[in-house]
């Protein structure tokens, strides 16, 4: 009974692996694969080689801290291992069908909580601390993002820009006896650098994936001592790379629907400021979501981007009847930044799709309270009843996980 509940459990901790690789695969190189930089099957071997590289250093710690900080490692028994990654695997099944990226992160933890609540075993000051992280790391993100909108993100657009290119950057010439890689000839200086900023940062995103989301395949496993730390990133790795050039084919190729609206330079900025706030984290153990802290940082920037049509000190004056006061919107990203009817850049949309033109000299960047605030809510980046569900299943998804954990536990087990 207990090899088949091992085995069972490692095909559970594979399958919530496999579909985390799917989906964090085509998150960190959605931009550099649209870009034409790399191919799809490149960009699943880079995002498998760095996501190892976190799961194997900073991702240990929050191993330990899934596997046996949270509720006692005892507590992990064959049964307890398989249910805690069933109601895993269950919150990517939901976030699926409603084609929102829930947190594996916060529902694998709070199918732990479940498991600590129903044998009175859970770790409340490290739950304090875990959950005080969730509520500050999205707020950090959406900070940073606001002060690089309305401060830096102008003089970034007007400096940085990123061509088509119409083959891969790097190419197999075969016209000698041996084949050899080769750039680009058509690419110039430029996109080189601009190239390599986006493949840095997609496997910087690669490097978080994996020291985040290691543990909510392997650590209930590693809890009852089925696996060791070592042989748990080894499997979750494994099944993440799997996922990376399976199932991921197919998030890399619709990348121009899902972001068609985000320039790529405002790709790059949220990516990094998510990746370094989940990378921080991980290394205090503390499992948290990418996908929240990006989002919020997306948020951050657009309204940022946008109050630079008002100084700080009409930011920070009271509406009235007389002046009810700037109706400020995070759709200001997808907005021209000059008087032109089209943006600096491409977006990520228009170089997947291979609709983008080449940028021209770069536009001059107007002052603080000079830009037009109709030019700058042009556009809205979000949905408003779209968000709002976002965020709904980010609660209720964990919530559930919690709830029906603690059942499983308290009535059943």
């Amino acid at each position: 009974m207990v090899s088949l509940l091992l085995v069972l459990g490692l095909l559970v901790a594979g399958f919530v692996g496999f579909n985390i690789g799917g989906s964090s695969t085509g998150v960190a190189f959605g931009p550099a694969v649209g870009s034409k930089l790399v191919r799809k099957v490149t960009a699943a071997a880079l995002f498998s080689v760095f996501a190892f590289i976190g799961a194997w250093t900073v991702g240990r710690n929050v191993i330990v801290t899934m596997s046996e900080g949270i509720v006692p490692a005892a507590q992990f028994t064959p049964v307890a291992g398989v249910g805690v990654l069933f109601f895993t695997g269950l919150s990517l099944l939901v976030s699926n069908i409603y084609g929102v990226p829930a947190s594996t992160s916060m529902t694998a933890v709070g199918a732990i909580v479940g498991l600590g609540l129903a044998t009175g075993s859970l770790n409340e000051a490290l739950m304090f601390t875990i959950v005080s992280a969730w509520i500050v790391a999205p707020l950090i993100g959406l900070v940073i993002g606001a002060a690089i909108g309305r401060y830096a993100y102008p003089q970034l657009e007007a400096r940085l820009s990123f061509t088509r290119l119409e083959r891969q950057l790097v190419q197999i010439d075969r016209s000698g006896r041996f084949p050899r890689l080769r750039l680009n000839r058509n690419a110039s200086p430029r996109d080189l650098i601009g190239s390599a900023l986006v493949l840095a940062i997609a496997c910087y995103m690669g490097f978080s994936a994996g020291a985040s989301n290691a543990a909510n395949a392997v650590a209930p496993l590693v809890g009852n001592g089925a696996v060791s730390i070592d042989q748990g990133v080894l499997l979750a790795v494994a099944a993440i790379s799997l996922g990376g050039f399976t199932i991921a084919r197919r998030t890399l190729a619709t990348v121009g629907d899902g972001i068609t609206d985000l320039p790529i330079l405002a790709a790059l900025i949220v990516s990094s400021v998510g990746a370094t706030i989940i990378t921080v984290l991980s290394y205090y153990g503390i499992p948290a979501s990418l996908a929240v802290s990006t989002t919020c940082c997306i948020i951050g920037l657009g309204w940022g981007r946008a109050s630079r049509a008002v100084t700080l000190t009409e930011l920070a004056t009271p509406p009235s009847e007389s002046k009810p006061g700037p109706n400020l919107s995070t759709g200001a990203l997808a907005a021209p930044s000059t008087e032109e009817e089209k943006p600096a850049g491409p977006t990520v949309g228009e170089l997947a799709a291979g609709e983008s033109p080449t940028p021209e000299t770069s536009p001059s960047v107007p002052a603080i309270g000079e830009e037009d605030i109709e030019e700058l809510t042009a556009e809205n980046l979000f949905d408003p009843a779209a968000t709002s569900r976002i965020v709904i299943l980010w609660v209720l998804t964990p919530s559930l996980s919690v709830v029906g954990s603690y059942l499983l536990f308290a009535l059943l087990l």
